[in-house]
């Protein structure tokens, strides 16, 4: 087995176990939900457990590892060459809604470049799992980007964060934009699960800002693997840091990134 291998098999093993814990929380949490700060910001019990059992088996195989969680923040080492960046529960709303449309995302840097990504939805028992080289697959099957090529054919994503209601940097004219250009825009409420779907072929594009690396760092090497392409907004390499992504099966890539960096500004929309 190649060390990658390894780190994912482990991964996988994080992942399917934090799923059993939201499983078991799903429905059952009654007080147990609180904001971390800004309007719709939450964090359950649930989110804090699924990160616990997360962190115990990164804990035991790979000590030496740093930890980037959304829930404890950086744990070891900053400087070690590896950084795990885990969302426990990605699409807290709609876990506490019981909507159904979250997951437990873990991907691995190496030298800050995603590596290694398990994506995780315990709703529909649908496992996500890449390494570089490695190959994309949903539950153990070879998986591949769509191959639509017209924005006017395709089915896009993307979400709005958190700080919508005090920034006018917040999304809701790219997405007046273009769902008047294609087929329709959907919003699911899970960075992750967007990710796996543009990877997967379901979705043909995805585009989003005011993201952490937890958010995105599985579903970024998820989705090349499966052949698609990331990049900024403008097409320039991503930064993961930046929190915005541009991510498509790669025959949208640049007519998608040139329709938003030409998005009329929300005040012109009547």
């Amino acid at each position: 087995m190649t060390q990658l291998q390894i780190f994912l098999d482990i991964a996988t093993e994080a992942a399917l176990a934090a799923g059993a814990v939201l499983q078991g929380y799903l429905g059952k949490l009654e007080d147990a939900i609180t904001e971390k700060g800004r309007p719709g910001d939450l964090v359950t019990a649930a989110d804090k457990a699924s990160e616990a059992i997360i962190l115990e088996i990164l804990h035991r195989h790979f000590p030496q590892h740093s930890i980037l969680a959304e829930e404890s923040g950086q744990l070891g080492n900053q400087d070690n060459e590896y950084l795990w960046a885990i969302d426990p529960l990605d699409g807290t709303t709609n876990y506490a809604h019981q909507y159904p449309a979250f997951a437990v995302s873990i991907g691995l840097l190496i030298n800050g470049v995603p590596q290694v990504g398990v994506i995780y939805d315990p709703f529909h028992h649908e496992l996500f799992r890449a390494g570089a080289g490695l190959g994309a697959t949903r539950d153990r099957r070879p998986i591949k980007v769509s191959e639509t090529a017209q924005l006017s054919k395709s089915l896009l994503v993307s979400g709005f964060a958190y700080d919508r209601r005090d920034t006018s940097d917040n999304n809701y004219a790219e997405f007046c934009h273009l769902t008047h250009l294609t087929q329709g825009v959907r919003r699911s409420g899970s960075a992750s699960l967007d990710l796996a779907y543009v990877a997967c072929g379901r979705v043909d594009g995805y585009w989003e800002r005011g993201l952490s690396p937890w958010d995105i760092a599985a579903g970024i090497i998820l989705l090349q693997e499966a052949g698609g392409q990331v990049s900024a907004y403008d097409g320039t390499p991503l930064k993961i840091e930046s929190g915005r992504l541009l991510a498509t099966n790669g025959y949208l890539h640049n007519s998608l990134s040139q329709e938003l960096m030409q998005v009329p500004p929300l005040s012109a929309w009547k």
